[in-house]
């Protein structure tokens, strides 16, 4: 069975809210080398921003299933 993409993004969310301090933490997602999006979590507003990188989209996310859901879609199409 292959392991899920969604844990894996859960993951490096989680990550970002856990990180000490109270700068904004980034990611950037990509599939196959081409960059898809880049999310920030806010710490002092507890929120994300995904920007996608085509179209210049930003969306704010305060759950963290909703941005990642937002994300797995970016990634699979």
């Amino acid at each position: 069975m292959e392991n899920s993409q969604l844990v894996a993004i859960i993951s490096r969310l989680d990550a970002m809210v856990k990180a000490s301090g109270n700068e904004p933490q980034s990611r950037r997602f990509e599939k196959d080398g081409d960059e898809r999006g880049v999310v920030t979590y806010n710490p002092s507003s507890e929120t994300f921003t995904l920007e996608e990188v085509a179209t210049k989209q930003r969306f704010e996310f305060d759950n963290i299933d909703l941005a990642a859901l937002e994300i797995f879609d970016l990634l699979d199409d």
